[in-house]
C-alpha cells in the first residue's frame, strides 16, 4: 500500500509528521476518536482517519510532502 492509498493515520505518522513524541501521538489520536465517537462514527483505536485530520490540524487543507 502506498502513502496515496491510506486512509488512516497511526502514531508513528503523526510522530513523524509533528515531531512528537509516539505517546502525545497516541494522545492526540484518542482525543480525535473521542469526537468522532461523540458524532456518532465508528472509530479504529490508534488511527485516526487522514480526512478528519487534515480538517482538525490543518483547517481542511491538504498539505503537499506530508504523508
Amino acid at each position: 500500500m502506498t502513502n496515496e492509498d491510506k486512509i488512516f493515520y497511526n502514531a508513528e505518522d503523526l510522530m513523524n509528521m509533528l515531531q512528537i513524541s509516539k505517546g502525545h501521538s497516541y494522545k492526540i489520536i484518542k482525543a480525535m476518536n473521542e469526537s468522532l465517537q461523540e458524532q456518532g462514527y465508528l472509530v479504529i483505536a490508534g488511527k485516526v482517519p487522514i480526512a478528519y485530520f487534515n480538517e482538525k490540524w490543518y483547517g481542511g487543507t491538504t498539505q503537499k510532502g506530508v504523508m
